[in-house]
């Protein structure tokens, strides 16, 4: 599996940095998630909120897929894995103390089968 050599996320290291730079440097909770609101790229009707982990907001930006941490399952989930309806990244906001992201989708409509 290759290793990307620089991390995708920085190191919080001032508010400055934080809040006034333009490094990316998420402050993930103490049980290693992060908010996300998903909002339709077009309509920005809010389509859901969810959590994100480390991992999630990585796939979601390298794969332009929507990935969320599903805390009731412990585990990572792809949206539209099982649905069909898959959210494909239109763009990514984060608020100002980084601490809460949103990010607008198009949405793939589900297979009707047959």
């Amino acid at each position: 599996m290759p290793t990307n050599p620089i991390p995708l996320f920085a190191s919080r290291t001032s508010v400055e940095q934080v809040e006034e730079g333009t490094i990316l440097a998420p402050k993930f909770d103490d049980k290693g998630v992060i908010p996300c609101i998903t909002q339709h790229a077009k309509t920005n009707e809010v389509l859901m909120f969810a959590f994100m982990n480390e991992e999630a907001l990585r796939l979601t930006i390298e794969n332009g897929l929507a990935h969320y941490w599903s805390r009731s399952r412990e585990k990572l989930w792809k949206k539209g894995e099982t649905s069909g309806m898959f959210q494909h990244l239109e763009d990514i906001l984060i608020d100002d103390d980084q601490d809460c992201i949103i990010i607008k989708v198009q949405l793939t409509a589900p297979d009707a089968g047959g």
